[in-house]
């Protein structure tokens, strides 16, 4: 069974950084597309940012310049760099890996808030 978990979110002041992880399990498989969404309290889940396995990047534009998205292959894993955190990036992020047409999996989340 394919498991995505994610880790490394928190409370954060204004300005400050985290970086999130996931690492998928359950499976040897390397998805096309891994990525982020995001879902603030009372909004729609939202994208963030995703990676193809040729490192092909892609962000929304509210977080262009301040996060950063990578992969590892080998250990199967997504990161995002979050810097420049601002109150409106306060939401539960969710890890995504993705075979376009076949299969789409998720992680539970984790709560990113940032504080001014």
């Amino acid at each position: 069974q394919v498991q995505l978990v994610e880790s490394g979110g928190g409370l954060v002041q204004s300005g400050g950084s985290l970086r999130l992880s996931c690492v998928v399990s359950g499976t040897s498989f390397r998805f096309d597309v891994m990525g982020w969404y995001r879902q603030a309290l009372g909004n729609q889940r939202e994208f963030v940012s995703s990676i193809t396995d040729n490192g092909i990047t892609t962000y929304v534009d509210s977080v262009k310049g301040r996060f950063t998205i990578s992969r590892d292959m080998v250990k199967n894993t997504v990161s995002l760099q979050m810097n420049g955190l601002k109150p409106l990036d306060t939401a539960v992020y969710y890890c995504y890996a993705e075979q376009p047409g076949l299969a789409q999996h998720w992680g539970q989340g984790t709560q990113v808030t940032v504080f001014s």
